[in-house]
């Protein structure tokens, strides 16, 4: 090997590589040359295998499996198989060697004799060869990608992405349960399936895992709740008498694997044991009844780690499951009743002065707990086990079952007794009693007598690793658990500091799994046996483990507190400290201040990397020293090995610091294997590596000092009885909350701290700097601890902790001194514990100085510079302003202390800091009173004013608080020169105050300008807080909004904008304010004492008023729907009532008049079946109406105290009518004529109910055949006693003019008009974006063109004649617009008129006239909004084109402007269907007849048809063309032909039906007569005009075919609403044709 001195620099900077053997002053360490800096080193017991950047691997040392070479290769050679992959991480077993590649394949190569490369078949792999992890579980099998490896002396193990565990190889080391090995086929490790496993580390026979102890992240993780290889619960329940044992320690049943000469020790025959559960030991019946031996802990024997010994009454125990039995030392086979305790007294004795060891090893240990509370140790341990169980809430008690455990004895005692002497069990034995003492220490503190609160985040995450199993434990039990002490906050945050760091920062909640041979006790389970699954060492549960490694035969634990467990073999003080047993983890020594950050473990030896009191890392060795013969040979292990051990100090007693270390520049990581080891630097560029180890340093440094306090200070204090008495009820829950904080920025800086040193080891980079891309979690963190301390300590909290501290820590607290670092002369006991909790929050100077320090190793102009320049700023800044924090904290508790009071103290709030105060005169109220004296105090959150008169002793007498929220400060305008004057605004007082100067005025006007924003907005600091603000209030004044509270938008006292007010008695407005009323759209709801349930009203107010448009739904059903004004129903509006409410209420819709129906309206009234149409006053019918009925009585005349009264007309069903004089509903009084259906009339005096019997006094006619004249002269004349259609629905078109902004229209109003247009619809589609889903595209699209006002002005053109048509539809079409709004109530309520009730063919006549009614009004808007456009009737020229030399042509006739033509199209195909209805009705005999005749002739074939018809032979076509993909063909008449003949004509005309408007409907007949002509063009092959004569034949001809079967009732309406100016048209005859048609088909005569 080339040596070089450590300073030349040639490899680069980073990862310089430097390697030695053992220790003595004389070792120098070699560096060995690489072509790239080296990221990881594997060391197995005589190679290595390096990682170098670029992902290359190199290998160096004896490769007995190369082929090619014999010797040692002295030089790393490139293991060239691998070239092409890239290789991220590296291992090394004794003598194979494995790569992860970048996509998480797997390459072993080396020694496979046992499986351990995984290639089944060879007994040795010369290359890096690929092996497959094929989960065959998944439905397609499929290979899973690993993560990282570890290889032991016969075994390797994977990580999968999945965070699982896979093996291959030989031994019980696998933790597979494998019937036979080699396992040459990677296979999972059940046992750890479903947990996350973070690391594993490979011995030479045993294995380790860290594992994350199950939290809340791990619900989703499905759990495993059968074992896969004994197909036995993994979790079960154990009934005891009083309570059940949950147990999660399954053991899988030894018979899988046992060897030959295991196979005769035989479990006893199921007969002569009781099982208790399928996965419970067996015990002999004769002990199964004692308390003590029934296994008292969570993890059952069986199942538990200790299977193999058992005590089993008949038939000796099982050896161990994995080793030879030869191997399972003395004492292992035991005889029938050969227990170490012959009798159940012997074993009482025995558990007592166990549980007094432990008492005495708690004291021992400083364990702070309450003797009061301790259970008697003579109590039955079992109970007090349970007792503990229940207090810790599911903690795990299995190392309590190992302490107690009898077997456990049996390892004990000295290797070297013969199993005699095993079986005399002398208790009393010196060596016994101290290793039983010193492992009571160790095992854990869950035994029943343990810290409880220690466990308690544990004891969550047993619970959540349970799968949906309760413990049942008996509240008797509980009870007697529940000890009455004070309830702290735990001090170990379950699941992770904050929410968010759960993914991002590693978690240092963790557990330990080991498996494997054990003879070294490098298991850890404080015995020597083999384990063939893995199984927890407890004992490390709680020591936050961030870090393992394994030696040949011992193993290390590094923990978040720098500290290092170790364990195992010890015969060359390789575990750092010489004390025994081994087997259980101890702690290695190490001197105060050395904290440990990276380690590795040799197959005789221990390395340490560390820092002390300077941050540069040092190497501590512990374990075999390699001595050096005179021509510098080592002895070879072989042949030295025994000498090595007799010799004294040929080993290191505790760790020793390497004295070169120094010079080796910055360590990042070290590694140790077989006896070399390893050690990897960098040089520090730019001083970056010295930041970065810097920061690294400090973090854990700080870490340990914030652990210190806790378990020193903290923990003791919470545990003090006389806590609760001294601290009262408002303190405790500050401390708690406090201590929590604590807790959670102890806990973060653990997790950074362990980020930062993972950081160190492998990249070294700053872009994984977690300070800078989630700094806001430190920042917050930090900030509520800050704001934890100041409440506490403004509560006088420190002051209270005096004197419980004072009885703990004594009258000289040096400790106090020394941890919260105090630098005052004799500081008081409050204020150590000021220092001391205000000591984490200078850390973040720190932060910041070292980010700055690592921003001067970057260019200006790079990112990095950037990122951390940002960071260093936010962290000076927070602690600038924690600074100032403490000190308004300071200020306020000083404050509170120089002013003792009830008025004080009434306002003596946790969070309340002072900001300033009038006690100095400084502030007076004006126009205050000669004696009385004013203080004003400005708090973070209030001001508050106090007052009182001055010859008083009680000073102040009340007292009032004005939330900082909602004050508004204004300074008076200095018109008086001596008054200084500050006007104070609050939502309920506004007074002013005077100032003793100007300065005091500016003075306090800035301070509580300054408190008022930042109660408002925080630390962002303005000149002065905005007017206009969010917050919340409660009202006291007498008054409407007494004891609501307001929350929402202000502005200048009052509220403002959106805002949430409620009442104490249920009542509640959100929406809009102005001016501190309601105003704008708003909810109201107010609950219903009698009925139970609420009003509620939806809509528009005004002025702290209901006014505009709503919706009061009432707690008794009904629901009214339109127009308020002063909180009253006022203009048109819909009243739904009834219980059926949603089905079929009754209905009123019509004029409102201060909350009472009058004018015109239209009552439907389910319960009579009646529909009342006319008017109103004061809330009964008033005046003409009509009424009809759903048995079709009709009547039509005048009200009268909401009865018919006077003179009316009533028809019946058939036509019997009288007109006369009526008294009440449906009762005839006076005089009248009733008419019968065949023209008979009774004259006379009438009286009586209609249809119950009437009264006549009078004469009876019988009208003469002849008399045809006079007899229509009496038909009654219906619609003269109705209201005209020019007085319905008036308030729906008032409305309308409102909302465009005039009452009555005018020339002026004009554009204000548009304005309002425009306003309207463009709030309308703000509110609309709001809540998109309710806004379709087209919606939106017919939005966006109506908020662009069209031209109105200038003459009117047939272009804008047609543009305003197409803007009528439009705005027809939204009910956003003025327009639609108005045609969609108009259709709301002619639909409510003539539907259902109303759907009576008298009313046919008033339907009519109330659509034409509609045309006119709207027509009179549309005129106002466009001006130019012409009255009806009037002319549009149509455009002329002059052509030059051409004889001047005669004026078009231009276009006729009519509503109908204008707005038909937009409002007739609403109405359409009650309107058809009434027409079918109406003309229903005359319908009948006309389709009666039609179905007879439609019989006839066409040419028959056309003979009948009188059409002339010239225009029956011969033949018609029928369309074929061939070319035309003709297709002959035949006499038997139908439908053939002018079949597209036929075709045209039946489309009448499917058009609404008279113009679309004259338009389909104008196109059959066009198409009849060209059917005749064809037939005759000439141009033809029409004779009516000739043309009327034909048309019928088409008209019959068509089968139209409302003719009737196409043709009136056609007739009724057809545009005046077409009649005289050519639309004018071909309508009249089409009208003779349906007359001549009505009568026609087949012959």
């Amino acid at each position: 090997m080339e040596r070089k001195s450590s300073g030349d620099d040639i490899g680069g900077e980073r990862g310089l590589l430097h390697t030695w053997k053992g220790y003595s002053y004389s070792v120098a360490p070699e560096r060995l040359l690489l072509p790239g800096p080296v990221l990881q080193v594997a060391l197995g017991t005589r190679h290595a295998v390096l990682l170098v950047e670029g992902g290359l691997v190199y290998t160096f040392g004896e490769l007995p499996w190369k082929q090619s070479q014999g010797t040692e290769l002295a030089k790393p050679t490139l293991e060239g198989a691998l070239s092409g992959q890239r290789v991220v991480a590296v291992a090394a077993g004794s003598f194979h060697s494995g790569a992860v590649t970048e996509d998480g394949g797997v390459h072993m190569w080396g020694d496979n004799a046992l499986g351990q490369c995984g290639l089944s078949g060879l007994s040795s792999v010369p290359n890096p060869t690929p092996v497959a992890l094929v989960d065959a579980e998944a439905p397609p099998p499929q290979t899973v990608p690993v993560l990282e490896l570890a290889c032991g002396g016969q075994h390797t193990l994977a990580l999968s992405a999945q965070r699982e565990v896979w093996a291959w190889g030989s031994g019980c080391q696998l933790g597979l349960n494998a019937a036979a090995f080699p396992v040459w086929k990677p296979q999972k490790v059940e046992h750890l399936a479903g947990r996350c496993v973070l690391q594993l580390a490979c011995g030479a026979s045993h294995s380790l895992a860290l594992v994350r102890c199950l939290g809340p992240q791990d619900v989703h993780r499905p759990l495993v709740d059968k074992c896969r290889q004994c197909n036995q619960l993994l979790y079960t329940m154990t009934d005891k008498e009083d309570h059940v044992i949950i147990s999660d320690g399954h053991y899988c049943p030894p018979g899988v694997e046992l060897s030959e000469d295991e196979g005769r020790l035989e479990a006893p025959p199921p007969t002569q044991g009781i099982k208790m559960s399928p996965s419970e030991p067996l015990l002999s019946s004769r002990t199964s009844t004692s308390n003590f031996l029934a296994p008292a802990d969570g993890d059952v024997p069986t199942q538990d780690s200790e299977m193999e010994e058992s005590v089993v009454s008949d038939g000796g125990p099982t050896a161990s499951d994995c080793a030879p039995a030869s191997q399972s030392g003395g004492g292992a086979v035991l005889g029938v009743k050969s227990s170490l305790y012959p009798d159940e007294q012997a074993v009482k004795e025995y558990l007592k002065k166990l549980s007094q060891a432990e008492q005495m090893a708690k004291a021992a240990a400083g364990a702070a707990l309450p003797p009061a509370g301790r259970l008697t140790p003579t109590s039955s341990t079992l109970n007090s086990l349970v007792a503990s169980c229940a207090s810790a809430v599911g903690e795990r008690v299995a190392s309590t079952y190992e302490a107690l455990s009898l077997k456990k004895m049996m390892n004990y005692l000295p290797r070297s007794a013969s199993p005699a002497a095993g079986l005399t069990g002398v208790v009393g034995d010196n060596t016994t009693e101290r290793v039983r003492l010193e492992d009571s220490m160790q095992a854990k503190k869950s035994s029943s007598t343990g810290d409880i609160r220690e466990e308690e985040a544990e004891g969550l995450r047993r619970r959540l690793s349970l799968p949906g199993l309760l413990s049942q434990v008996s509240p008797r039990l509980l009870r007697k658990a529940c000890r009455p002490r004070m309830r702290a906050a735990p001090l170990t945050p379950p699941g992770g500091a904050v929410p968010e760091t759960q993914e991002l920062f590693p978690t240092l909640q963790t557990e330990v799994w080991s498996w494997g041979h054990g003879e070294h006790g490098q298991l850890g389970h404080g015995d020597a046996l083999d384990r063939s699954q893995p199984l927890c060492i407890k004992s490390l549960s709680s020591k936050e483990v961030v870090r393992l490694a394994a030696g040949a035969h011992h193993s290390l634990a590094l923990t978040a507190q720098s500290q290092v467990f170790t364990w195992g073999s010890n015969s060359f003080g390789q575990l750092g400290h010489m004390e025994s047993p081994s087997t259980v983890p101890r702690l290695a020594k190490l001197s105060e201040g050395i904290r440990v950050w990276d380690m590795s473990a040799g197959e005789r030896h221990t390395l340490l990397l560390a820092d002390g009191d300077c941050f540069r890392p040092i190497i501590y060795y512990s374990g075999q020293q390699v001595k050096e013969e005179a021509d510098g040979q080592e002895l070879s292990q072989q042949e030295e090995g025994q000498e090595e051990e007799e010799r004294p100090g040929s080993y290191t007693q505790q760790p020793v610091l390497l004295p070169f270390c120094m010079d080796l520049g910055y360590v990042s990581n070290v590694s140790a294997g077989g006896q070399r080891c390893v050690a990897l630097s960098d040089m520090n560029v730019m001083g970056f590596i010295a930041s970065l180890h810097e920061l690294a340093s400090a973090e854990r440094r700080f870490y340990c000092k914030l652990c210190n306090i806790k378990m020193q200070i903290i923990r003791p204090l919470l545990e003090l009885e006389s806590l609760g008495s001294a601290l009262g009820p408002t303190a405790t829950g500050l401390l708690h909350t406090l201590v929590g904080r604590f807790s959670l920025l102890c806990h973060l800086t653990g997790q950074h701290a362990a980020s930062l040193t993972a950081n160190l080891r492998r990249v070294r980079d700053v872009s994984s700097l977690l300070l800078l891309d989630h700094g806001s979690i430190f920042l917050d963190s930090y900030n509520q601890y800050c704001s934890a301390v100041g409440n506490f300590q403004v509560m006088g909290g420190f002051t209270a902790l005096t004197k419980p501290s004072l009885d703990f820590f004594g009258k000289s607290p040096e400790l106090l001194k020394r941890l919260s670092e105090c630098s005052e002369e004799n500081p008081t006991m409050a204020d150590l514990l000021v220092a001391l909790f205000y000591l984490p929050t200078r850390h973040l100077h720190e932060y910041a100085r070292l980010l700055l320090k690592l921003v001067t190793c970057f260019e200006v102009c790079s990112d990095d510079y950037q990122r951390l320049q940002d960071s260093c700023s936010k962290f000076e800044a927070l602690d600038l302003q924690l600074k100032r924090k403490r000190k308004d904290a300071d200020n306020t508790f000083n404050f509170w202390k120089s002013f003792p009071g009830k008025m004080t103290d009434s306002l003596r709030k946790p969070g309340r800091r002072l900001i300033c105060e009038s006690s100095n005169k400084a502030l007076t109220l004006q126009n205050a009173g000669r004696f009385s004296v004013n203080w004003f105090i400005v708090f973070n959150d209030a001001l508050v004013h106090a007052q009182g008169v001055a010859p008083c002793k009680n000073l102040f007498s009340t007292h009032h608080v004005f939330p900082l929220a909602t004050l508004w400060v204004e300074p008076m305008p200095e018109e008086n020169p001596g008054l200084h004057g500050l006007k104070m605004i609050t939502p309920e007082e506004t007074f002013t105050v005077l100032a003793s100067s100007p300065t005091e005025k500016t003075k306090w006007l800035r301070c509580i300008n300054q408190a008022v924003d930042r109660a408002l907005s925080g630390p962002v600091q303005k000149a002065e807080p905005p007017a206009p603000r969010t917050a919340s209030y409660t009202f006291y004044k007498d008054g409407r909004l007494k004891e609501a509270t307001y929350e929402g938008s202000w502005l200048n006292g009052k509220p403002d904008g959106r805002g949430v007010l409620k009442w104490p008695d249920g009542r509640m407005y959100t929406g809009g304010f102005k001016n501190g009323l309601e105003d704008g759209f708003g909810e109201f709801v107010a609950s219903n004492k009698t009925l139970n349930k609420n009003d509620q009203y939806l809509g528009h107010w005004k002025e702290g008023k209901m006014h505009g448009l709503g919706t009061y739904s009432y707690a008794s059903g009904e629901v009214y729907d339109g127009s308020f004004q002063d909180s009253m129903r006022h203009g048109h509006g819909m009243l739904r009532s009834g219980k059926l409410n949603s089905s079929s209420p009754s209905v009123f819709i019509g004029r409102w008049l201060q909350d009472k129906k009058s004018g015109y309206g239209v009552f439907d009234d389910i319960t009579k079946g009646e529909k009342y149409m006319g008017m109103w006053q004061d809330h009964i019918r008033q005046g003409n109406g009509v009424v009809v009925t759903q048995f079709g009585l009709y009547y039509e005349g005048a009200f009268k105290d909401n009865k018919m009264a006077g003179t009316g007309i009533l028809l019946s069903e058939d036509d019997t009518t009288y007109e006369g004089e009526f008294c009440d509903d449906w009762t005839l009084s006076g005089k009248g004529t009733l008419t019968m259906a065949n023209g008979d009339y009774l004259e006379g005096s009438f009286g009586g109910e209609w249809g119950s019997g009437l009264k006549v006094t009078g004469s009876y006619f019988k009208p003469h055949p002849f008399d045809g004249d006079k007899e229509k002269s009496r038909a009654v004349k219906l619609g003269r006693l109705c209201v005209c259609a020019e007085e319905k629905w008036q308030a729906v078109f008032e409305e309308c003019w409102s909302q465009l902004g005039c009452e009555a229209a005018g020339p002026r109003e004009h554009t204000k008009a548009w304005e309002n247009i425009a306003a309207a619809v463009t709030t309308s589609r703000q509110l609309l974006q709001d809540s998109p889903e309710t806004l379709t595209r087209s919606h939106s699209r017919t939005l966006e063109g109506l908020e662009v006002v069209p031209q109105h002005e200038g003459p009117i053109t047939m272009e804008r004649y047609h543009a305003i048509r197409l803007y009528l539809l439009k705005a027809c079409d939204t009910a956003l617009h003025p327009l639609g709004r108005l045609v969609e109530t108009l259709v709301a309520v002619y639909r409510m008129t003539y539907v259902g009730v109303g759907a009576n063919h008298r009313l046919l006549p008033q339907a009519v006239n109330e659509i034409t009614s509609y045309l006119n009004r709207i027509f009179q808007i549309v005129r106002f909004l466009f001006q130019d456009l012409p009255e009806e009737g009037g002319l549009i020229p149509e455009p002329t084109t002059a052509v030059r030399g051409a004889p001047p042509e005669s004026p078009k006739p231009g276009r006729v402007v009519s509503s109908s033509a204008l707005l038909l199209p937009a409002l007739l195909p609403r109405l359409y269907p009650p309107l058809f209805t009434l027409y079918a009705l109406d003309k229903e005999r005359e319908d009948d007849v006309y389709w009666e005749c039609v179905l007879r002739l439609n019989k006839q074939p066409d040419l028959a048809l056309l003979a009948f018809l009188g059409v002339q032979q010239k225009f029956w076509p011969v033949s018609f063309t029928v369309a074929m993909p061939a070319p035309v063909e003709m297709q002959q008449v035949l006499s038997s032909t139908k439908d053939a003949c002018f079949a597209s004509a036929v075709e045209t005309l039946q489309q009448i039906s499917t058009t609404f408007t008279p113009s679309d409907k004259l338009q389909v007949i104008q196109l059959t007569f066009e198409e009849i002509t060209l059917a005749v063009q064809g037939l005759l092959k000439q141009d033809f005009l029409w004779s009516m004569d000739d043309l009327f034949p034909v048309f019928l001809y088409v008209v019959l075919r068509a089968r139209i079967r409302n003719l009737g009732s196409e043709v009136s309406l056609i007739e009724d609403l057809m545009d005046p100016c077409v009649q005289h048209g050519e639309h004018g005859i071909m309508f009249t044709t089409l009208k003779a048609c349906y007359y001549q088909i009505q009568h026609e005569k087949i012959t």
